[in-house]
């Protein structure tokens, strides 16, 4: 029996995110590090999370603040809006809804992620919520306005 991988891409997660996570391999794209980080948040692997933060854009207390975010998040679901790569830089923007544990409240985070290319490796830098209209598309993907779903 398999495990499906968390980051949707409907493959086992032993051939999909596991052997970035593992450290057998590495991404080939930004895209690849976002859904393997991804998968990590899941899986709670802090060790690959921060490995994959720029060294430049990690704060000290960053493994604390990532362990600290597992307790009470339940990752539901990751939706990839878009991407755009030019060199060694990149961004990918997602939709990933969580169910806040301790409140039963179901929440979707979306975010712009930056992400560098430093000597043959992705690694993420940061990230931006991008403003969406009260009358736009939900960007989880339901085909509702956003006013009517995750803005409410």
């Amino acid at each position: 029996m398999f495990k499906l991988c968390p980051c949707g891409s409907l493959k086992e997660f032993s051939i999909c995110c596991h052997p970035l996570i593992s450290g057998q391999t590495i991404a080939s794209t930004a895209l690849e590090l976002m859904k393997s980080r991804y998968s990590a948040y899941v899986s709670h692997d802090v060790e690959y999370l921060v490995a994959t933060w720029h060294p430049d854009f990690r704060s000290p207390d960053l493994a604390e603040s990532i362990t600290h975010s597992f307790e009470h998040t339940q990752w539901l679901g990751l939706n990839i809006v878009a991407t755009a790569e030019h060199g060694n830089e990149s961004y990918v923007e997602f939709v990933a809804k969580y169910l806040d544990t301790q409140s039963q409240q179901q929440h979707s985070l979306h975010e712009r992620s930056h992400f560098i290319k430093l000597h043959g490796s992705w690694y993420y830098t940061s990230g931006i919520k991008p403003q969406v209209g009260r009358n736009d598309l939900c960007p989880c993907g339901s085909m509702k306005k956003y006013k009517k779903c995750c803005g409410k």
